[in-house]
């Protein structure tokens, strides 16, 4: 048997005339006095199936049996649809086929959502996910990332690039989140950890003289979901030797060039602009700033150096800031109690100790709670500084410079939403945020950790201060590369020789004895003439997400887990019998039921 001759959006009313044979699924059945319509679709397009019951009864009869997603197989002869009954949002609207056999070769059961329709219950999506696939939405969002893959590959291979797979089962790795652990059957109370990234592993191939390596690499985390991350995850791995900050940028505006314009038609200008860690935190509040729309956040410490008001005094005697944001226009979209409710939310959500703001009045006059301690020139300052006017409500605050720009950054994209400044836009705005910190410190573990990773270069130039432990103004050749304030990637140039990544170890609280443990091998590579090198990862998902215009990766994803890390469609995770835990040498200690 011959399923098809053609795809279901293949056939032009040039065609007609010719016999076709079509397979797929019944997307719609129309009965129109006993002439039956029906849309078969494939992943190609629809076609519509004319059973005449005047010229082929048999063949007619049958499809008064045939109900959404049945899978058929239709011969029949092309035509041209007549005039007045064209349609012209089907590439196959201008023919139709008269059916003269039918074969069914599947009957489907009763759906439990209807594909053109929009499900709000997305565990139900992905419960029946090979369902959901069929959507038209969904079905365009695998043929996206299809297109983005090969665009990658095809790049990459021009760029004389080698792709070359790493290991899976690895050995944990400080990638800033928890591994997931593989017990190794063969060597008892050992385990494998899937890998965050295959960081050492692209670092290795440099020292093997690779030179120049790319994979799409599957990366695992084990850490919360949210609409941007997954469990598992699919990233754009690179790594170069003899290379610089701006070779790595320029190779990599040049990718994101051609997936855009490959996968949507659309010409991204390069190179991007470049901002640093410091300016992108002052003035958006965010080292992945979304530069579509103003409302930047502006300093006010000088304003108020002498205030009286208290509050502000003793942060600035205690070495924080006083700063600041003008949402313009906005004084009609709050009243007292939504204020109070986004002051609950900056306290609950963000940290913060307070949101103090001001409101202006349609008559011109300023409400709050704090201006009655301000004095008059501090007012006429405040109001010149961020061009305060009738309408308008500034946000405040007043912490560490860390805390503040946290806090303002957020009240910054929450005030974007509400006003609606980038519905609509369309605009790309790609930028590169660069000179990141090295070093940070995590109050909670009372110790410096890598803002990146532990393998990345800090500055030549402020080498002295890692040496003096001024850790905190430690600079790193580091990169992220942001699009309307997702952040796409990160990368830096890495530390190469032995000696100095053994001074990194030493500040991140690393001694001697666990550098060998975990780290022997690398640095070990390093003593036989490693080259310089560096490289960046990009997350593939979100790319995606974002040329897709969907707001999750789950939808970029065939086979996602939900928001609580369940994937619903095979019930995994699932509990194992004690045999399986035995082979294992491990015990279970969690509670049943």
């Amino acid at each position: 048997m011959k399923y098809r001759t053609h795809h279901c959006g293949a056939l032009r009313p040039s065609d007609a005339g010719s016999e076709v044979t079509l397979s797929g699924w019944v997307d719609s059945r129309r009965d129109h006095g006993g002439v039956i319509f029906i849309d078969l679709r494939d992943r190609e397009g629809i076609t519509q199936i004319v059973f005449r019951p005047e010229e082929y009864p048999a063949v007619a009869g049958q499809s008064h049996g045939l109900r959404s997603e049945d899978v058929i197989t239709v011969t029949g002869k092309v035509a041209p649809r007549l005039e007045g009954t064209t349609n012209s949002k089907l590439e196959t609207g201008g023919i139709e086929i008269i059916a003269t056999q039918l074969t069914v070769l599947n009957k489907s059961d009763v759906l439990p959502f209807q594909l053109d329709a929009k499900v709000a219950n997305e565990d139900l999506r992905l419960e029946y996910r090979y369902l959901d696939l069929r959507r038209p939405q969904m079905a365009r969002n695998l043929r996206l990332r299809h297109r983005v893959t090969k665009a990658t590959r095809d790049y990459f291979d021009e760029q004389g690039f080698l792709e070359v797979e790493t290991p899976i089962l690895s050995n944990p790795t400080p990638e800033g989140a928890r591994d997931f652990l593989v017990p190794a059957r063969l060597t008892p109370g050992s385990f494998y950890a899937l890998p965050q990234a295959p960081q050492q592993y692209k670092q290795l191939l440099q020292v093997a003289g690779v030179e120049k390596y790319f994979q799409i690499a599957r990366c695992f985390r084990d850490e919360d979901l949210r609409a941007e991350r997954q469990l598992e995850f699919t990233q754009v791995d690179v790594e170069a030797s003899f290379t610089t900050e701006l070779e790595i940028q320029t190779l990599v505006e040049g990718l994101l060039a051609r997936i855009f314009r490959e996968s949507k038609g659309i010409e991204i200008p390069t190179p991007f602009p470049r901002m640093p860690y410091r300016e992108a935190m002052d003035r958006f509040g965010s080292d992945k700033p979304d530069t579509r729309f103003g409302l930047e956040i502006v300093e006010l410490s000088d304003i108020f150096a002498a205030s009286e008001f208290k509050v502000f005094r003793s942060v600035l005697d205690g070495g924080g800031v006083i700063r600041a944001l003008n949402a313009k226009g906005a004084a009609e979209k709050f009243s007292k109690e939504q204020l109070k409710k986004w002051e609950e939310w900056a306290k609950t959500e963000l940290g913060a100790k307070g949101l103090a703001y001001i409101k202006t009045s349609p008559t011109g006059e300023w409400e709050s709670p704090i201006v009655k301690f301000f004095s008059e020139a501090e007012k006429n300052a405040l109001a010149e500084r961020l061009n305060l006017e009738t309408g308008d409500v500034l946000f405040f605050g007043a912490d560490q410079w860390q805390g503040v720009c946290d806090v303002l950054g957020r009240v910054r994209l929450r005030c974007a939403e509400l006003l609606g400044l980038t519905e609509g836009s369309g605009a790309l705005n790609f930028l590169w945020v660069v000179d990141f910190p090295l070093l940070a410190f995590a109050a909670e573990e009372n110790k410096w950790v890598a803002v990146h990773h532990p393998f990345t270069r800090p500055k030549a130039e402020d080498l002295s201060l890692l040496d003096a432990g001024e850790f905190a103004k430690v600079r790193a050749v580091a990169y992220d590369v942001v699009l309307n304030g997702v952040e796409l990637g990160g990368g830096s140039i890495r530390i190469h020789e032995r000696e100095l990544q053994a001074r990194m170890f030493e500040a991140l609280g690393i001694g001697a004895e666990e550098q060998q443990e975990k780290f022997g091998h690398l640095l070990r590579a390093f003593s036989f003439g490693a080259p310089p090198h560096g490289g960046l990862a990009l997350g593939m998902d979100r790319i995606i997400m974002l040329i897709a215009g969907t707001d999750s990766i789950r939808d970029v994803i065939a086979f996602p887990k939900n928001n609580r890390g369940q994937d619903l469609l095979t019930h995994s995770p699932v509990t194992v019998d004690f045999k399986q835990l035995r082979e294992l040498h491990i015990q279970s200690t969690a509670k049943k039921g």
